[in-house]
């Protein structure tokens, strides 16, 4: 049977529902999909392929998905290190948006935060900024798979005067991404403070309408818990909840102030948890409690946040990171072991935007999104655990080889679909104008 590839890396790390980590197997892929998992001597008994890749020291696993950020802010990253939350938002972030962040921008900054992604082992990211046609299309020039944000926010921007408009253009990027099978939609009204009632209400209908999730910042901070308690008497958690935007289809990120109501009214709706551990830290907004989460049944998966709060979009250091944050804050060091870190950075992540049916492990039938990783190096060695070295001893540099549909993006640390020197070129760019107002 002819196929397009088959590849015989050391270790196959399914993330399938027995977490199977096979050797001396080899995966099938045809058509963009996952055609076989088989011990390599059948495959090749079976298979004439295309394409063959062999990875004799790589551990092949599903692609990364990064389940929040903002992928344009990779040109302000290290404009403002150092403040809390709301003082860089509203002092820093906000005026820098308010004069630069254009489509130019927009495009330029998801080109260049796609670009880091690949060579992180990112392979889908769920995203939230302004003008977020120009981010689908670097997406889709690039070969990524993303979630694009149609983006709500109660005061006008350089996109739009208000509600309406940012909903008309929403729905309409919606609209001009049915052609595009790597491209999806999601509403992203940006958090409980900036969008009011009536909206919410608007992209409740809508969403249940189109079938696409919703993705807010939700108890972000505590500043944001008080405020809201002191300005309508309930935590926004409840607000949300009472006017119906909690379901299987709402993705609430950060969440570093739950009590054990909120959480058991996490667990009943079904609601997904998008924990972004290294933002959290950096901006000292708390603690997710994410073992308390699995514990009960919620779906946590992980996002880096954007690249101005982290500083990177690496997820396989905010496994690491999440991994080790949860340990000290249960006080219990079993909790979240690298098996679960692994799920909520692939598996997890996809579920949350209603992709698990296509991504997220490796399985027959599902897309060919995966990624190499070399745990021949001295770094890496020795290896009793290769899930185990994934979560705490591998770096992104370590990422060999990225595919999404079966389309290598990255070879050998070398990407096909970007230019390295020409970002670069235009982050400078970018790095002149900003640093000169700023």
């Amino acid at each position: 049977m002819e196929i397009d590839l088959l590849i015989t890396p050391e270790w196959i790390i399914t993330v399938d529902s027995g977490n199977q980590v096979l050797r001396h197997h080899t995966i099938a892929v045809d058509d963009s999909r996952i055609v076989g998992i088989m011990p390599t001597s059948e495959a090749e008994k079976r298979y004439i392929p295309r394409q063959i890749v062999a990875l004799p020291q790589q551990a092949l696993l599903p692609g990364l998905v990064n389940a929040h950020t903002h992928v344009a802010m990779s040109l302000l990253k290290g404009l403002a290190d150092d403040l809390p939350l709301m003082d860089w938002l509203q002092h820093h972030i906000w005026p820098a948006e308010a004069r630069w962040a254009d489509a130019e921008f927009v495009y330029n900054g998801a080109q260049l935060a796609i670009a880091e992604m690949i060579r992180s082992g990112t392979t889908c990211f769920n995203d939230m900024y302004f003008f977020p046609e120009a981010a689908a299309q670097a997406a889709d020039e690039s070969g990524i798979r993303a979630c694009i944000g149609m983006i709500i926010i109660d005061f006008p921007t350089r996109w739009g005067s208000g509600v309406e408009e940012y909903l008309q253009k929403g729905l309409a990027l919606h609209d001009q991404l049915q052609e595009k099978p790597l491209l999806t939609t999601a509403f992203a009204p940006h958090a409980p403070y900036t969008v009011s009632d009536e909206p919410l209400h608007k992209v409740l209908h809508l969403a249940c309408e189109l079938d696409v999730p919703i993705h807010m910042h939700v108890h972000e901070t505590a500043f944001e818990v008080q405020q809201a308690q002191a300005q309508t008497g309930l935590r926004p958690l409840t607000r949300l909840e009472q006017l119906g935007l909690l379901d299987k289809h709402f993705l609430a990120v950060h969440m570093t102030q739950l009590n054990d109501e909120d959480i058991a009214l996490l667990a009943t709706k079904g609601v997904h948890v998008i924990h972004c551990p290294e933002s959290n830290l950096k901006l000292a907004s708390g603690f997710c409690p994410v073992a308390k989460l699995t514990a009960a049944g919620i779906n946590v998966a992980l996002g880096t946040d954007g690249n101005a709060s982290n500083n990177d979009l690496d997820m396989l250091g905010e496994m690491r990171t999440a991994a080790l944050i949860a340990k000290a804050v249960a006080q219990d060091a079993s909790a979240i072991p690298a098996t679960q870190a692994l799920r909520m950075a692939t598996i997890n992540g996809a579920k949350a935007l209603g992709l698990d049916a296509k991504i997220g492990s490796l399985e027959v039938g599902k897309s060919a999104d995966m990624i190499a990783v070399d745990l021949g190096t001295l770094e890496s060695s020795p290896l009793y655990d290769p899930v185990s070295h994934l979560v705490y001893c591998t770096s992104r540099e370590q990422v060999t080889h990225t595919w999404v549909a079966g389309k290598a993006l990255m070879i050998n640390r070398q990407l096909t679909t970007l230019d390295s020197a020409t970002l670069i070129a235009k982050a400078h760019c970018w790095q002149q104008k900003i640093g000169e107002t700023s």
